[in-house]
């Protein structure tokens, strides 16, 4: 696709004469080339709270889904001269994800791919790597409200004959004044007993492994209570601290 850099420049220098910066008089506009044709703008919006002041590049990406979504191609953004400026760090990211490496982004010297701007960034396809691998545990949403809260407790069990561990999160009667004691949620089984303290991890920091024998051993978060004083072998100190 062709890009028209001055009509883009000349839609960015519209779009900053409309920029309400009463602080720190520093006005800033930005006009983007979509993958469909169209052209959305964007000015900086400041706050009398400084940090969540709105820049130019977020209007444009606000404008890009308002008005039918899909891939910024090109941007310009200039200052109160029409001059090309470089979207701060923050905007990088933000256009990275909706323009990805290929999106050109005006400079002094010639426009510049946003994998020159953002070299080894931080995307979509990182999560993914992530979670892919290792399954994230999810906590109910009729539970989120006890998030962080009760217990997690690991056991053995038996399934078809063979050792299994499984866990329950226990609420307890300190949650709540008059809070009933009883489980929120139980675990399924597990043929290692680390998912099921990774389990437990999402849960609550206070985790307990309880083995065949009726030996409590701590696996939360933090140095063990003085109630559980050993911690689970082969899960050094701090390990599951977030």
């Amino acid at each position: 696709m062709d890009i028209d850099w001055e009509r883009l420049r000349a839609a960015a220098t519209e779009a900053m004469r409309h920029a309400y910066v009463p602080y720190s008089r520093f006005p800033v506009g930005a006009a983007a080339l979509v993958d469909d044709g169209r052209v959305v703008v964007g000015c900086n919006v400041e706050n009398a709270a400084y940090g969540v002041v709105l820049c130019a590049e977020c209007g444009v990406v606000s404008a890009l889904h308002s008005s039918g979504g899909g891939r910024l191609i090109a941007l310009s953004c200039v200052d109160a001269t029409g001059e090309p400026l470089m979207p701060c760090g923050r905007c990088r990211q933000i256009l990275w994800e909706h323009g990805g490496p290929e999106c050109l982004i005006e400079a002094k010297g010639g426009p510049l791919r946003m994998a020159e701007l953002l070299p080894h960034a931080f995307d979509v396809a990182d999560l993914e790597a992530v979670v892919g691998e290792v399954p994230v545990p999810v906590v109910p949403e009729r539970l989120a409200a006890w998030r962080g809260r009760g217990t997690v407790f690991v056991h053995p069990d038996l399934n078809a004959g063979q050792q299994v561990w499984t866990a329950y999160w226990e609420r307890s009667a300190g949650d709540d004044v008059g809070a009933e004691t009883g489980v929120l949620e139980e675990g399924p089984t597990w043929d290692d007993p680390a998912a099921a303290i990774t389990w437990g991890h999402a849960r609550t920091p206070r985790v307990v492994v309880v083995d065949a024998t009726g030996t409590m051993y701590w696996a939360g978060e933090g140095e063990p209570p003085t109630e559980v004083p050993v911690r689970w072998p082969g899960q050094q100190s701090g390990e599951g601290e977030r």
